[in-house]
């Protein structure tokens, strides 16, 4: 029985996924809003539903510390795991507007965080602050989107036989569809993957796998699931504005939404543990950093910087799992992660952006 809900919530994420990639961007046509924004706003925000569950959730139940760990952990996994498995799919063409305006929203939102997270407490007004912040990043990205994309069909008409612009009617060229499609592609992503985690958590238990670390890898990941599922398979699909703009857009929907609803709902604001504030969240805030490094060459996220981050989120697992078990070598190890191999990673990277500047500016 437990395969058996392994295999079903499998089904239910590339299925959600499909649907939620589909009307999204089909949805994006029917409103004169670019693939993009809906990447960073609609689909960003529904994929981040259970990292805003486990926020609230843990808010509800005490576990205050819990809702800061569950967002910088899936901040970390949606740039190491996430871009690398959908870059490794297809190399990623980074939109330019992601450079210019995204990324530094989403690294300020990380920088933010850190700043109000100094006195090992997120206090309910700078909460408030985060919530204000995707209120109006939202508003913002949907008028520019649509100022935009009225000036380029204006541009279009102007050029076309208005009989050629007729597109031919599909089964979900109706608005009311594609939104049903959205919404059934969000339940079954959160359908899977509340399935194959529990399926997971039952397996690695019979294997005898401890509870702490199923928390800190399982069950970590498992709230990441449907960003893993719809990104990668809008990189298969060639939607890769929405593989890139779900992940950027998830990561500032984590702190400014799951966080702000998390920390406003709490009376005395979101605890900080201390181990989130002696690693956890520099690792969040230098992988966030890493991503300048890591789009700029040419916009293109390659296969070998690819294989670069997920190596770099293997090593950031395997300290999670020393930690847990409480392994004399975890402090040297973190160590050698913080001193080493973060900033040896951002060299390698930084060199890979001079190299494709350097290409850049011979074919010009």
């Amino acid at each position: 029985m437990t395969v058996l809900f392994l295999v079903l919530g499998l089904v239910a994420l590339v299925v959600g996924a499909e649907s939620l990639v589909r009307g999204a961007s089909r949805l994006a046509i029917s409103f004169g809003v670019s693939p993009l924004v809906v990447g960073l706003t609609i689909v960003a925000f529904g994929t981040s539903a259970p990292e805003t569950a486990v926020s609230v959730g843990a808010v509800l139940g005490g576990t205050t510390d819990l809702a800061v760990g569950n967002v910088v952990g899936s901040n970390i996994f949606n740039i190491l795991v996430i871009l690398g498995l959908s870059a490794l799919v297809k190399p990623l063409i980074v939109n330019a507007q992601i450079v210019r305006q995204e990324l530094p929203v989403m690294i300020g939102a990380s920088v933010l965080l850190v700043l109000f997270a100094l006195d090992a407490r997120l206090q309910r007004v700078e909460a408030l602050v985060l919530l204000a912040g995707v209120i109006a990043y939202t508003i913002f990205l949907v008028r520019q989107s649509r100022a935009e994309t009225r000036a380029t069909a204006r541009e279009y008409a102007e050029g076309v036989d208005p009989a050629e612009q007729q597109p031919k009617p599909a089964w979900d060229s109706h608005w009311a569809v594609q939104v049903l499609m959205v919404f059934v592609g969000l339940g079954l992503l959160v359908l899977g993957s509340e399935l194959l985690v529990d399926a997971a958590v039952t397996i690695a238990k019979s294997l005898g796998v401890s509870d702490l670390v199923i928390g800190l890898t399982i069950v970590a990941a498992g709230t990441s699931l449907p960003e893993v599922a719809t990104s990668v398979l809008a990189a298969m699909r060639g939607q890769r504005d929405i593989a890139v703009g779900n992940v950027i857009g998830s990561n500032t929907f984590n702190i400014l939404l799951c966080l702000g609803a998390a920390g406003t709902i709490s009376s005395d604001g979101l605890g900080m543990a201390p181990s989130v504030l002696a690693l956890d969240l520099w690792v969040m805030l230098g992988v966030a950093a890493l991503t300048i490094p890591l789009f700029i060459p040419g916009f293109v996220v390659t296969r070998p910087n690819a294989a670069l981050i997920l190596a770099l989120y293997v090593a950031y697992a395997a300290y999670l799992v020393m930690d847990a078990q409480a392994s004399p070598l975890a402090a040297d190890f973190a160590h050698v992660m913080m001193r080493i191999a973060l900033p040896a990673t951002l060299v390698v990277l930084v060199v890979f952006m001079v190299r494709g500047a350097a290409r850049a500016s011979r074919d010009v």
